[in-house]
């Protein structure tokens, strides 16, 4: 019976069921399968580290061409009050001295968008590297005024190169996910720069009169040193090397700024259909330049859109707010050099800080949301300056308040209108167009920047300092019904999928329009009928 048993596998001979002994068996047979999902759970997720390590150091490399923007734009603050001095120059030629820069830049921007298309994006930011730091190093030594004016516009072209092509860059390389707040980082490292400019200000304004602006900007020149390291790490962008036939490398970075090998292989299918469609015969014929000069209506909509925002961004006031904050200041009561200098590092600071709220919530919350704070908080806090000055006069009551309402400012800037706009600006545009469309937004930007930069001393005293900021109190109230009526949420999609947004809200509108039309003639038959 018992061998029966054990034949029938029932029983073994240690009165345990063979059943059982099996059953513990296939458990311990199963562990290595448990080990192997472990191993394979803690592969992915080193590589999912590695990739956000690697795409995080490919957008801080890329942002700091901004560095050097930023830093001109705080240093100048402070440093034309000892140039003004050592070079015995006029108002007229400081507001030219300021403004130039803007101007100048959007030449580069210019040629940085047909550059980066032939070059690729990577060397075009080397290029603007090399070209800054010989306006820098010309500007750190100039004798004159005229050759001042030789380094500014060296260094222009360097600025203008430099910033249109890192948010193109970063946004060209981010996975969908997280593009937005990578996108960012080219604001937040102006913002850097902008308080560092600051901090240069207050720490060589010891210095005699003649040596602390050429101290001021030789340190202007490390951040470019730096881009020369950066080109070891970073890779080119894999929609150029599409663009380029160049599939097989394009891959391999897709490959290293993207998680999931399937999304690699989503991705690189998505671009390779854009850069076709972008390169079909119906396209050679019409170079860009022109295209962009007589827009389809879906390009059409985008180019309001990234030219709109890029102007509503500078013509609300920031750069004047940023470069002319000691005169501001100088207006609300504060006369020492030392207090006003140590003022303006008070505004760079909240510049900085507050574009760490940006990063946090622009690929949570969206683009739109927080361009409709951003623009409300400007719009309030500009008019309160104008009213403040208007009201109060000078004294210790009135600087606080300047401060603060300053300080405000630029902090609801940098929660939307700084960051968000260059996002928007590097996203919306077709493959085809990116570069120039981009360097275009770049153009205006710079254009507006400049018209402002060198008017604003000009404006205040024909309009007083509160007249000026309640003008652009004005201006920011109409970037709120801009954002309102124009700009779309962009979150969450990729490049390929914005596009198609444009192309099927012009083709929804046009049906829309077909369909209106047919309601009218059967509407007109009815009539003609009865």
């Amino acid at each position: 019976m018992g061998l029966q048993e054990n034949g029938n596998g029932d029983m073994g001979m240690s009165g345990i069921p063979l059943g059982a002994k099996n059953k513990y068996k296939r458990m311990n047979s199963e562990l290595p399968d448990d080990n192997d999902d472990v191993l394979l759970q803690q592969q992915q997720e080193e590589r999912r580290s590695s990739t956000r390590n690697y795409v995080l150091a490919c957008a801080i490399f890329a942002s700091l061409n901004n560095v050097l923007l930023g830093y001109d734009v705080g240093v100048m603050s402070g440093a034309v009050i000892f140039i003004k001095e050592d070079l015995k120059i006029s108002e007229v030629q400081v507001e030219f001295l300021v403004g130039i820069l803007s101007i100048i830049s959007l030449f580069g921007s210019l040629g940085g968008g047909r550059t980066s298309d032939i070059i690729g994006r990577k060397w075009t930011m080397a290029l603007a590297a090399v070209i800054f730091q010989m306006g820098g190093l010309t500007m750190t030594l100039a004798p004159s005024y005229a050759v001042l004016m030789i380094g500014r516009f060296l260094a222009g072209i360097g600025i203008g190169f430099g910033v249109m092509i890192s948010p193109i860059y970063i946004a060209e390389i981010s996975p969908n996910l997280n593009r937005g707040s990578l996108t960012t980082f080219p604001e937040i490292f102006i913002n850097v720069g902008i308080m560092l400019g600051y901090v240069s200000n207050y720490a060589f304004s010891g210095l005699s009169v003649h040596a602390s602006w050429r101290v001021m900007l030789a340190v202007g020149i490390l951040p470019s040193v730096f881009i020369g390291f950066a080109l070891f790490i970073i890779p080119e962008s894999p929609r150029w090397l599409v663009m380029q036939n160049r599939v097989e490398e394009a891959r391999s970075v897709l490959l290293k700024t993207n998680e999931d090998e399937k999304e690699v292989e989503e991705r690189l299918a998505e671009i390779q259909q854009a850069a076709g469609y972008a390169n079909s015969e119906k396209y050679e014929e019409k170079p860009v330049w022109r295209e962009l000069l007589f827009p389809p209506p879906p390009l059409r909509r985008m180019l309001i859109t990234g030219l709109g925002i890029q102007c509503f961004q500078q013509i609300s006031g920031i750069d004047a707010t940023v470069y002319y904050s000691p005169e501001i200041f100088q207006a609300a009561g504060i006369e020492d050099n030392s207090k006003l200098l140590a003022a303006t590092v008070a505004v760079g600071i909240t510049k900085t800080i507050f574009i760490l709220v940006a990063i946090i919530l622009i690929d949570k919350l969206g683009r739109k949301p927080l361009l409709m704070i951003s623009t409300i908080g400007m719009t309030v806090c500009l008019f309160c300056m104008g009213a403040t000055l208007v009201l109060f006069g000078k004294g210790s009551f009135v600087i606080a308040l300047a401060i603060l309402f300053v300080c405000g400012n630029v902090a609801f800037f940098s929660v939307g209108l700084g960051p968000v706009c260059w996002v928007l600006t590097s996203e919306i545009f077709p493959l085809r167009v990116r570069a120039q469309a981009s360097a275009l937004g770049a153009v205006v930007n710079r254009v507006c920047s400049g018209l402002v930069a060198m008017s604003f001393l000009s404006v205040s005293e024909a309009i007083s300092v509160a007249g000026t900021f309640f003008l652009f109190s004005g201006i920011s109230a109409l970037a709120i019904a801009f954002v309102v009526t124009v700009v779309p949420e962009t979150k969450g999609k990729s490049l390929e999928q914005i596009e198609m947004m444009f192309q099927n809200e012009y083709e929804s509108q046009g049906k829309e329009m077909e369909l209106g039309d047919v309601e009218q003639l059967v509407q007109n038959k009815t009539v003609l009928t009865n």
